[in-house]
């Protein structure tokens, strides 16, 4: 009776994910787009063109994998999230591989924003899970010889063509390796990392080199920031990323980021104690393991590389095992009592996407209007901004709009091309249409 009772806990849960999700971005005015949407959507558009090499070729290319449904590269954008979501939710109920805690790790508003983001995060958290089991299985000794080198490398391998931040993970990998190097699987974990770390390279000389030989030189800047504010980013953003409720902070400040902070606090300080108090098992420790180096990796890197500080949707990929092993921990403790963080966390998403409601449909209507009557809707566009290193939200924000229904969008500093009618402005385009646009930004 408990287990059938469990069951209809988990389907509820799962549906009313799976509706938030997509309200998430249908009651936002653009759709839950970003700067790097656009690039997404655009590399997705002119493929086999290659755009650009700041994104791997992995999640632009499942978006073009959609268009050829007779989806555009939005709504493919947003079919990629919810196949993402679902996938998790079958295959780890498939598998019996932390099915339990994949449902609430899905319902979480940290995670379910990501879902509902045009953004690639969305693509590699399946990926992931693909991962961990494959790892989990060379761990218990299912997995062995050969086999678990091939399968081991293939999901290091295809986390790195969605993500670069995934190098962290190969290098973890590889660490593990070497550390636990007396254990029986330890080769297959130093194996695996190095040909992970030899496909980098590769990719580094056979693709990035090739269509952009200055990338990487050009991008690595040391000194980009003090210390003093990258740890207070640092603790903010785990604050966040490991707060089961809310994942975004004022910007503005006040007392509620305290709250907000401090939530996500001390669920961290949770989290440690549960670990030590209640013994890692060899698998458990490999997840914690990985986390750790792709959060500290993920630290390090602002040095030299330019990076969005750390917050929710940067630290997906490693906030996830630990989430999982988290969920375990209280399942063992509390039984069906844990789902209740995945309703609550569901709520208030539910409350925040309702205080900060647009009208993606409508917005997109108006735009799509405007661009058929200017002749603008099929033809490559730019748009132009003052400062494209500062973004001004209000401004982007038209940018962004405009790409859900042409997709072939470049951001220009050039004034110049302001005198070209393929160039817009955010004045150009409010002057003949109206956006609904949400009191929270």
């Amino acid at each position: 009776m408990t287990k059938i009772k469990e069951k209809y806990i988990q389907i509820s849960l799962v549906i009313i994910t799976l509706v938030v999700t997509i309200l998430r971005f249908l009651l936002n005015e653009k759709g839950r787009m970003s700067p790097d949407s656009i690039r997404y959507m655009r590399f997705a558009h002119v493929f086999p063109t290659i755009d650009n090499t700041t994104t791997p070729l992995g999640y632009p290319l499942s978006i073009k994998f959609f268009t050829l449904f007779g989806f555009d590269e939005f709504w493919g954008s947003k079919i990629v999230g919810i196949s993402a979501f679902l996938f998790i939710i079958l295959f780890t109920w498939k598998k019996k591989f932390f099915f339990r805690e994949s449902i609430i790790l899905c319902a979480l508003f940290s995670f379910l924003s990501i879902f509902s983001f045009t953004m690639s995060e969305a693509l590699i958290l399946p990926f992931v899970v693909l991962f961990l089991y494959v790892s989990s299985l060379i761990i218990e000794g299912k997995l062995e010889k050969g086999k678990a080198i091939f399968y081991l490398s293939l999901s290091l391998i295809a986390l790195y063509n969605i993500r670069y931040s995934s190098l962290f993970i190969i290098g973890g990998v590889g660490l593990f390796g070497l550390v636990f190097w007396k254990r029986k699987y330890a080769s297959t974990f130093i194996i695996s990392g190095i040909i992970g770390g030899i496909f980098v390279v590769l990719y580094k000389l056979l693709f990035i080199d090739y269509f952009n030989e200055n990338y990487v030189k050009n991008a690595l800047t040391f000194g980009l920031y003090p210390t003093s504010k990258l740890l207070v980013e640092l603790f903010q953003g785990l604050c966040t990323t490991f707060n089961p409720f809310i994942h975004i902070a004022n910007p503005g400040g006040g007392m509620i980021n305290y709250a907000i902070y401090g939530i996500g606090f001390l669920n961290i300080l949770l989290i440690i104690y549960l670990f030590i108090k209640y013994k890692l098992t060899e698998t458990e420790f490999f997840f914690v393991f990985v986390s750790i180096a792709g959060i500290v990796c993920s630290y390090f890197v602002q040095y030299f590389y330019p990076v969005n500080a750390i917050d929710y949707r940067l630290m997906a990929p490693f906030s996830l095992p630990i989430w999982l092993i988290y969920f375990r921990k209280l399942f063992h403790l509390f039984n069906s009592k844990v789902y209740a963080i995945g309703f609550l966390s569901v709520m208030s998403g539910i409350l925040f996407t309702w205080l900060s409601k647009g009208n993606y449909l409508e917005n997109r209507k108006e735009m799509k209007l405007f661009l058929q009557s200017e002749k603008l809707d099929k033809v490559p566009l730019k748009f132009y901004l003052e400062n494209i290193e500062e973004l001004e939200l209000d401004k982007i924000q038209v940018a962004e709009l405009m790409s859900t229904v042409n997709p072939n969008i470049t951001l220009t500093s050039k004034a110049k091309d302001t005198l070209q009618k393929t160039t817009l402005t955010r004045y150009k385009v409010l002057q003949k249409i109206k956006i609904d646009k949400n009191k929270y930004q």
